[in-house]
Protein backbone atom coordinates (compact mmCIF):
# COMPACT_ATOMS: atom_id res chain seq x y z
CA UNK A 1 0.00 0.00 0.00
CA UNK A 2 1.18 3.60 -1.12
CA UNK A 3 2.03 5.64 2.18
CA UNK A 4 3.13 8.83 0.70
CA UNK A 5 5.48 10.60 -2.31
CA UNK A 6 9.10 10.45 -1.05
CA UNK A 7 11.43 12.11 -3.00
CA UNK A 8 12.22 12.99 -6.54
CA UNK A 9 15.68 13.32 -7.53
CA UNK A 10 17.36 16.28 -9.97
CA UNK A 11 20.32 15.51 -12.05
CA UNK A 12 22.36 19.00 -12.48
CA UNK A 13 25.62 19.56 -13.42
CA UNK A 14 25.23 23.22 -11.97
CA UNK A 15 24.53 22.54 -8.02
CA UNK A 16 25.00 25.94 -6.90
CA UNK A 17 22.19 27.26 -9.58
CA UNK A 18 19.80 24.69 -8.73
CA UNK A 19 20.01 25.43 -4.99
CA UNK A 20 19.78 29.32 -5.59
CA UNK A 21 16.78 28.54 -8.09
CA UNK A 22 15.07 26.24 -5.67
CA UNK A 23 15.73 28.47 -2.52
CA UNK A 24 14.13 31.34 -4.72
CA UNK A 25 10.85 29.12 -4.21
CA UNK A 26 11.04 28.70 -0.46
CA UNK A 27 13.46 25.15 -0.29
CA UNK A 28 16.36 25.00 1.87
CA UNK A 29 19.18 22.61 1.23
CA UNK A 30 18.65 19.67 3.05
CA UNK A 31 21.05 16.99 1.64
CA UNK A 32 23.21 17.38 -2.28
CA UNK A 33 25.00 14.02 -3.33
CA UNK A 34 27.19 12.55 -5.91
CA UNK A 35 26.10 8.87 -6.98
CA UNK A 36 29.24 7.06 -6.89
CA UNK A 37 31.16 4.15 -4.70
CA UNK A 38 30.77 0.58 -4.74
CA UNK A 39 26.90 0.33 -4.00
CA UNK A 40 25.90 2.75 -6.20
CA UNK A 41 28.37 1.93 -9.13
CA UNK A 42 26.28 -1.30 -9.20
CA UNK A 43 22.49 -0.08 -9.00
CA UNK A 44 23.72 2.86 -11.32
CA UNK A 45 26.36 1.91 -13.95
CA UNK A 46 27.93 4.85 -13.11
CA UNK A 47 25.90 7.02 -14.67
CA UNK A 48 27.13 10.33 -16.22
CA UNK A 49 25.36 13.67 -16.11
CA UNK A 50 24.79 14.92 -19.12
CA UNK A 51 22.48 17.47 -20.38
CA UNK A 52 19.05 16.13 -22.17
CA UNK A 53 18.41 17.56 -25.42
CA UNK A 54 14.77 17.87 -25.55
CA UNK A 55 14.50 18.29 -21.71
CA UNK A 56 11.99 21.32 -21.81
CA UNK A 57 10.09 19.72 -24.18
CA UNK A 58 6.58 18.54 -22.57
CA UNK A 59 5.11 16.43 -25.68
CA UNK A 60 7.46 13.61 -24.61
CA UNK A 61 7.33 10.54 -22.87
CA UNK A 62 9.15 10.38 -19.35
CA UNK A 63 9.12 12.64 -16.62
CA UNK A 64 7.25 15.97 -17.92
CA UNK A 65 7.54 18.49 -15.32
CA UNK A 66 6.41 19.21 -11.54
CA UNK A 67 4.25 21.47 -10.17
CA UNK A 68 4.29 23.25 -6.53
CA UNK A 69 0.85 24.92 -5.16
CA UNK A 70 1.69 28.29 -4.26
CA UNK A 71 -0.12 30.83 -2.48
CA UNK A 72 0.09 33.93 -4.13
CA UNK A 73 1.06 32.97 -7.69
CA UNK A 74 1.94 36.89 -8.47
CA UNK A 75 4.75 37.95 -5.76
CA UNK A 76 5.86 34.33 -6.67
CA UNK A 77 6.49 35.24 -10.48
CA UNK A 78 7.78 38.37 -9.61
CA UNK A 79 10.53 37.38 -7.25
CA UNK A 80 11.53 34.71 -9.74
CA UNK A 81 11.69 36.89 -12.59
CA UNK A 82 13.61 39.74 -10.33
CA UNK A 83 16.00 36.92 -10.13
CA UNK A 84 16.16 36.23 -13.78
CA UNK A 85 14.04 33.32 -14.20
CA UNK A 86 12.63 32.63 -17.54
CA UNK A 87 8.87 31.80 -17.76
CA UNK A 88 7.60 29.87 -20.62
CA UNK A 89 4.13 31.29 -20.62
CA UNK A 90 2.36 34.23 -19.37
CA UNK A 91 0.13 33.12 -16.51
CA UNK A 92 -3.39 31.69 -17.57
CA UNK A 93 -6.54 30.13 -15.70
CA UNK A 94 -7.19 26.62 -15.83
CA UNK A 95 -9.13 24.15 -14.25
CA UNK A 96 -9.72 26.35 -10.93
CA UNK A 97 -5.82 27.19 -11.25
CA UNK A 98 -3.80 30.27 -12.44
CA UNK A 99 -0.90 29.04 -13.50
CA UNK A 100 2.41 29.14 -15.36
CA UNK A 101 5.84 27.42 -16.30
CA UNK A 102 8.85 28.24 -15.66
CA UNK A 103 12.43 27.26 -16.88
CA UNK A 104 14.32 26.04 -13.76
CA UNK A 105 17.79 24.40 -13.62
CA UNK A 106 19.22 22.97 -16.82
CA UNK A 107 15.99 23.93 -18.38
CA UNK A 108 13.57 21.55 -16.75
CA UNK A 109 9.97 22.55 -16.67
CA UNK A 110 8.61 23.73 -13.06
CA UNK A 111 4.87 24.58 -13.04
CA UNK A 112 3.75 26.78 -10.30
CA UNK A 113 0.01 26.67 -9.59
CA UNK A 114 -2.70 28.59 -7.07
CA UNK A 115 -5.73 27.34 -6.78
CA UNK A 116 -9.02 29.96 -7.52
CA UNK A 117 -11.65 27.44 -5.85
CA UNK A 118 -11.50 25.31 -2.52
CA UNK A 119 -10.84 22.63 -4.62
CA UNK A 120 -6.93 20.73 -4.06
Amino acid sequence: MLKHFDHVTIAVTDVPAAVRFFGLLGFELDKDVVISGPVMDLHFNRPVVKPAADVARLDRVGFNHICFAVEDIDAVIAKVTAAGVRLHNEMMTFHDRKLVFLEGPEGITVELAEWTSTLR
